[in-house]
């Protein structure tokens, strides 16, 4: 069983000061895989102050060699992608189609950081007058356990296009993850403390970056309570901070859909990452005049879409990364139940031969007013619900009736009407026909899902501060 004792500062594999030890349970059996030593907040300082060392040479970085740190970096992890992929499984319990299409995600973020940067302007002048755009400081990169190795490129990709240093703290139940994350980024080969990675609790490593007087800005991905407590935190040292919360996105079938294939497609957005997705579309809206159509196409398609061993290419949807959000998975189960929305397909308890691991039966139900807790809430489970609407604008209307604002779909073959119905949804992201993705694009949300954008040129100017000269 694998035990990892160390965190990753100035450059190096360090002892944890920390002495707390946490198991590391494998999803799929319920069986301990490892263990971990968890940081403390001495870690977290001795991490702070490397990556403000640090700082004080890459702030002056030019843009070539920050091109040359992110390709690098680029090279590292994809020589590892089948690894991150498996520990990916066998950790978190991610369908393996779906950690290998992830983790190479990560890989290719930081060509896009490469790309988005050069394409960047750093300085602007006009008569005497001279801006730059400055690297704003140390970084505290938190991140999730739903997609661990994505995140940490992601942010980190961003980071070093802007000449930042960053501390890291990816969530604790990703460790072994992590391990093998942070042998990738040390065979890069960067300059010591450009990132330094400790593992350990949001209330003891988290909040000490968040309260630092060193670090100037937070990019935290994970739950809007953290999230709304991290922004009320640090404007006590006045953080910079970019929030990328939760998610309840509608997935808007016009009439005018193909139902064989929008309908699989929907399913495919819903279970994403066995639900426990963001940008998840848990909340399929259908035109009430084709709903039993709608019914039929789901029970159709749902075979394809069944709970299975992970490891398995054939598997569309994992287990639930812990047993305590399996049981907040199946709490929501029963309360859609207790509200009158009916299950027309899964429901309560584990599926049949998966009794020993976090697997939730793939569930959608019917009969959801938009009302409703499980149509309200974030679920992070396998749970759809579908809602009838009577017109495009009724859509509209209960897609953007919820306190998210993420990402949105919507599916229908008159591409003009999609649009016109897209421009309207109060969402950082809209795909339409498809689950799409573009690095290029920025990513957040609106409401409750968030402040600030990730990706492209977006979010490298989230680590930018504009600085003005002016001469006589």
């Amino acid at each position: 069983m694998n035990t990892i004792v160390t965190h990753y500062v100035d450059g190096a594999f360090v002892e944890s000061h920390g002495r707390e030890p946490m198991d590391l349970i494998n999803p799929t059996t319920g069986k301990p895989i490892g263990r971990v030593l968890l940081a403390d907040e001495e870690d977290a300082r001795r991490a702070i102050a490397a990556a403000k060392r640090a700082f004080a040479t890459f702030a002056r970085s030019t843009k070539p060699e920050r091109a040359e740190i992110l390709r690098r970096l680029h090279e590292a992890f994809v020589s590892r992608l089948g690894d991150l992929a498996d520990v990916m499984v066998e950790e978190y319990g991610a369908p393996w189609r779906f950690a290998r299409a992830i983790v190479g995600a990560g890989a290719d973020t930081f060509m896009a950081a490469e790309k988005a940067l050069a394409e960047l302007p750093l300085e602007r002048s006009w008569g005497t007058t001279t801006v730059t755009y400055e690297p704003c400081g140390v970084a505290g990169l938190i991140t999730p356990w739903n997609a661990n190795a994505f995140f940490l490129c992601a942010k980190l990709s961003s980071a070093m296009a802007a000449g930042c240093t960053v501390v890291v703290k990816p969530s604790e139940l990703s460790a072994l993850q992590t391990q093998v994350w942070l042998e990738c980024l040390h065979a890069a080969g960067l300059p010591k403390g450009l990132c330094n990675v400790v593992t350990g609790r949001g209330d003891v490593v988290g909040a000490e970056i968040v309260r630092s007087l060193d670090v100037a800005k937070i990019s935290f991905t994970g739950s809007v309570a953290v999230g709304k407590a991290i922004m009320r935190d640090g404007a006590a040292t006045m953080k910079r901070v970019t929030l990328e919360l939760g998610g309840k996105s509608p997935n808007i079938i016009l009439d005018d859909a193909v139902l064989d294939e929008a309908i699989p497609l929907a399913l495919s957005i819903a279970y994403m990452n066995s639900g426990q997705a963001c940008l998840a579309g848990t909340r399929l809206l259908v035109p009430s005049g084709r709903l039993e159509e709608a019914k039929r196409a789901i029970l159709a398609a749902m075979p394809a879409f069944q709970a299975g061993n992970p490891a398995d290419p054939r598997t569309s949807v994992g287990p639930m990364v812990t047993a305590k959000q399996y049981q907040r998975v199946q709490s929501y189960i029963r309360k859609g139940i207790e509200e009158g929305a009916a299950v027309l397909v899964g429901g309560e308890g584990r599926p049949r031969g998966l009794e020993d691991g976090n697997f939730v039966k793939p569930t959608v139900f019917v009969n959801v007013r938009n009302d409703m807790t499980i149509a309200q809430e974030e679920i992070f489970g396998p749970v759809l619900c579908v809602i009838a609407y009577e017109d495009d604008a009724d859509a509209v209307r209960i897609a953007n009736d919820t306190t998210f604002g993420l990402h949105a779909y919507v599916s229908g073959t008159d591409l003009s009407r999609a649009r016109g119905v897209a421009s309207q949804l109060l969402a950082g992201r809209v795909a339409i026909n498809g689950l799409l993705d573009d690095q290029q694009a920025p990513f957040g949300g609106f409401k409750n899902s968030g402040v600030g954008r990730e990706f492209g040129t977006h979010g490298i100017e989230a680590y930018l501060e504009p600085r003005a000269v002016l001469e006589a």
